[in-house]
């Protein structure tokens, strides 16, 4: 069978597939694209990103969590929430996300092929579809954008209806009335507070001493004080030793001793990468622990016109960083004379209740560096519009260069957190320091307006240290 020949062939639909595709697409390159599950879109689609975040505000309505006691009256969770009526927004974005896909690809003229796909050599390709021929496919250029899965622990028995991961935790039956959530990372603790927001016990298990060891301290500290307030029981340096599945219910010994008997179990213990079933020795290439491929600063593996991009090569495994990723790689594959690197400071969102953002530099990181730094800090119980919204609690953390008033690092916790994390990745990404939130007049009443009051409380601080700002470093200028 004559192979079908193209410029490029990705492997996977994911946000890296579909943005690398689209790149190379755009600047007039013969693309092919290729999907193994019946939907397009990845783990960002369907069983990831949008999901979850649907989910979140799905929640957060059906409990009227966000009214609560804001205006005069008592919001509580309707009688009975139903799994269907809990997952019918998730489905409905998920479809119109499908859809934006699929009608992306026809726009940039990309060939679409469904099917599982494996090497035969390391420029071609075979389609092997759920029924009817296989195709085979040949290359220039290779783009593995296959996305990750969830690992999955021995000690659980993921047989058992009521054993969920994350994939499949939107699989849900029945809600439940108590739910045990095994790994406080990023995905764990957003399923938590989910769960908690309507009204479920929720029991949340870290091996660790604290929530989230990348984020602020002080963030860390009040997201889980929060997460504490909403009714979940975090409990930290704890691990699962066993369990047993038995028709009356599921019996949980833990490390320390105790035990619990949840009705649900979700287990979220990291994710591994999808490349069994690639056949990548006929390509030359063998992945690493958990099925990760090494790519260089191009993102090229071992084999130079093979590409990756996305959770398949490892951390941060972010939707926003796999697209970037991908585009870079296509750039580079192509010499497009475009886009020559990811930005070098990325924001992170962690969608809890409360959100948290971070972008740049931590206290924890300056202070291991030896940077010398001042800290502003505006709350939002002290802003117009965090008063509108009932958040009494959220706030907005600047870091600056002691000397030089350069940002060097922004951290939010609060609603919006996400959203306002960006003005100063902007400031970030183009070196700009305290004159830039002094000088800008932003709109009234905004949650931007935290800016100007950290950056002011920096200056405060600053003009109160006898030492100078060459003096100030660590908790000093806190």
């Amino acid at each position: 069978m004559p192979a079908s020949h193209y410029d490029l062939i990705v492997i996977g639909s994911g946000p890296a597939g579909e943005k690398g595709a689209a790149q190379a697409a755009y600047f007039g390159k013969r693309v092919a694209l290729i999907e193994r599950e019946p939907v397009l879109g990845g783990a960002a689609a369907n069983t990831g990103t949008l999901p979850s975040k649907t989910l979140r505000e799905t929640a957060l309505y059906l409990s009227g969590f966000r009214q609560r006691g804001l205006f005069g009256v008592s919001m509580a969770l309707k009688d009975e929430v139903t799994a269907r009526d809990f997952l019918y927004r998730e489905r409905q974005v998920q479809t119109t996300e499908h859809l934006r896909i699929a009608d992306n690809l026809k726009r940039h003229r990309i060939d679409f092929y469904q099917g599982h796909a494996s090497f035969t050599d390391a420029h071609t390709i075979k389609v092997a579809p759920r029924e009817g021929e296989a195709s085979v496919l040949s290359a220039d250029v290779v783009l593995l954008a296959t996305g990750s899965h969830p690992f999955r622990p021995s000690v659980f028995p993921f047989d058992d209806a009521r054993v969920y991961d994350s994939d499949t935790i939107l699989n849900l039956h029945d809600i439940p009335r108590t739910l045990l959530v095994v790994g406080a990372g990023v995905i764990g603790c957003e399923y938590a507070c989910i769960f908690a927001a309507l009204g479920i016990r929720v029991t949340l298990l870290e091996g660790h001493e604290r929530l989230l060891p990348f984020l602020d301290a002080e963030i860390a500290g009040l997201l889980t004080r929060s997460m504490v307030e909403m009714g979940i029981d975090v409990r930290f340096n704890e691990t699962v030793t066993s369990v047993a599945a038995t028709p009356a219910g599921l019996a949980v010994a833990l490390a320390s001793g105790a035990g619990l008997t949840p009705e649900t179990i979700l287990v979220a213990a990291g994710r591994s990468g999808n490349t069994d079933g690639l056949n990548l020795s006929a390509a030359g290439l063998v992945p690493a622990k958990r099925g990760a491929l090494a790519v260089n600063e191009h993102y090229q593996t071992a084999i130079p016109h093979i590409y990756a991009a996305g959770d398949v090569i490892g951390f941060p495994a972010l939707a926003a960083t796999s697209m970037e990723q991908a585009r870079v790689a296509m750039v580079h594959a192509f010499d497009l004379k475009y886009k020559t690197r990811v930005a070098p400071i990325l924001p992170y969102g962690i969608y809890t209740i409360p959100e948290c953002s971070m972008a740049g530099e931590s206290e924890e990181s300056l202070t291991k560096k030896n940077l010398p730094f001042i800290v502003g800090v505006a709350r939002y119980n002290a802003n117009a519009r965090g008063q509108i919204i009932g958040d009494k609690n959220g706030f907005l953390k600047l870091l600056f260069a002691a000397d030089t008033l350069k940002l060097l690092g922004v951290h939010a916790i609060g609603e919006q957190a996400s959203e306002l994390v960006h003005i100063g990745l902007v400031a970030l990404n183009t070196g700009a320091g305290a004159d830039l939130f002094i000088e800008t007049c932003f709109n009234y009443p905004t949650l931007g307006e935290l800016y100007k009051y950290a950056t002011y409380d920096a200056l405060g601080r600053r003009a109160k240290l006898a030492v100078g700002p060459a003096g100030v470093v660590g908790s000093v200028a806190k």
